[in-house]
């Protein structure tokens, strides 16, 4: 039997697609009809239209921005506080690259140099995992089954340097 995608559905089922009318709720469309023509707002608005705010709205949002810059700041801390919302905790940005503080890319007078090429020994590893390790040593240095097998077989060795 062929796949559902090798299906072919006649002209007359209305099948353009092969697999159409598999799909629920087909509904073969008249091929003369032309597509319909929707008219979409200026501004898309995902929750719909909404009402206009109330009369206490207003006059809240009009006393909030006559208050100082002291009285706003005030005011998260307040709402938390009432709304009984629990505290955010700081973001700790330990080992995130935020770039330089100032803003240019100024370099520091103590650049630290780093290691960029590294020796890769093998020191010791558990006798049940032989075969895996001999297979990671063939993949990392690229040998041959025989001498990959001699090379872990006298552990403390130097893999690969630099």
């Amino acid at each position: 039997m062929p796949a559902a995608s090798q299906l072919l559905i006649p002209k007359k089922l209305g099948g353009d697609s092969p697999v159409s009318a598999l799909l629920p709720g087909f509904c073969p469309s008249d091929p003369k009809s032309t597509p319909k023509k929707y008219k979409y707002p200026e501004v898309y608005d995902p929750y719909g239209p909404r009402p206009p705010p109330s009369d206490k709205i207003v006059q809240l949002a009009d006393r909030m921005a006559s208050l100082s810059r002291e009285e706003l700041a005030q005011i998260g801390p307040t709402l938390r506080e009432r709304l009984k919302h629990p505290k955010l905790q700081p973001v700790s940005t330990e080992g995130v690259d935020l770039g330089s503080k100032s803003g240019a890319a100024a370099p520091k007078a103590e650049e630290r140099v780093e290691k960029t090429a590294f020796d890769v020994r093998l020191e010791k590893f558990d006798a049940a995992a032989k075969i895996k390790v001999i297979k990671e040593v063939r993949a990392f240095t690229s040998l041959g089954l025989k001498e990959a097998k001699e090379l872990v077989e006298k552990t403390p060795v130097l893999l690969k340097q630099g």
